[in-house]
């Protein structure tokens, strides 16, 4: 199994359709033996202590297998869409590992 943290950092004012693009790429997680473990919209006052801009969301994701994630991310249906990710997305961080 593999686990995926994405820090994502929203473009001001663009945050409907960020909303809009995730009501379609969430389920489709489901679709490549993924499940989202956590969706956080982290705020100012629940930071201890950051070195990085503290991102709009943070989001847990596990998969199965690699194949599945890489089959998500080929997903047809939400490449119809990822325009929409990115007219709303300014930046986001990625970061790959296992359950240890």
């Amino acid at each position: 199994m593999i686990h995926i943290t994405q820090l994502i950092y929203i473009i001001e004012g663009k945050e409907d359709i960020f909303h809009q693009f995730e009501e379609i790429a969430i389920p489709t997680i489901s679709k490549y033996n993924g499940r989202l473990a956590l969706r956080v919209r982290p705020e100012e006052k629940s930071i201890i202590e950051n070195n990085i801009k503290v991102p709009y969301e943070i989001h847990l994701v596990e998969f199965d297998t690699q194949e599945d994630f890489d089959n998500f991310k080929k997903d047809e249906e939400r490449k119809k869409f990822l325009h929409m990710k990115q007219e709303s997305i300014k930046s986001s961080i990625l970061i790959q590992g296992v359950k240890l």
